[in-house]
């Protein structure tokens, strides 16, 4: 079987090379040698050329003589739940939904990243009692990041 530590050290030397802010957010390897690698960027996104690149780098320096292997190297989907710490620092400022390990379910504004948490923000009209007029109520929550279970993107098109 090949080492993973082989294969990464393949995609950051092509990395290295491109120096366009490109980061792996996962790699795996199957019984079967199915290699897959999923790539993001710090700012922007992925390009085909990107993923090209990287694969061909770590193909052409494998003998597939000696293994057998497949490889599938794509950008980290939009749909996907966020994974590195520098996928969480590349998305804030994006709204978030954040699944706790308990099963809770938050939304808001990703405003902060640190080493060991993030803060996310939602805001709200309500109107206070004894009031007429509805007031704009700001509420920052954190979630150490061992409190978490996933944390996604959540797509809107308006």
């Amino acid at each position: 079987m090949i080492a993973k530590k082989t294969i990464l050290d393949l995609i950051d030397e092509r990395i290295a090379e491109l120096a366009n802010g490109l980061f792996v957010v996962d790699l795996t390897i199957s019984a079967g040698s199915v290699i897959h690698v999923e790539l993001d960027k710090h700012d922007g996104n992925v390009s085909v050329s990107d993923c090209m690149s990287v694969s061909r780098n770590v193909e052409h320096n494998l003998d597939r003589e000696v293994e057998d292997f497949e490889l599938h190297v794509s950008s980290a989907g939009l749909d996907r739940p966020l994974r590195v710490h520098a996928q969480y620092v590349k998305n804030v400022g994006r709204e978030v939904k954040v699944v706790t390990l308990e099963g809770d379910k938050y939304e808001g504004v990703l405003k902060e990243v640190n080493e060991n948490q993030i803060v996310i923000e939602n805001s709200r009209m309500e109107k206070p009692e004894g009031k007429k007029k509805k007031e704009l109520i700001v509420e920052q929550q954190v979630f150490p990041f061992e409190q978490i279970k996933e944390t996604k993107i959540i797509i809107s098109f308006k």
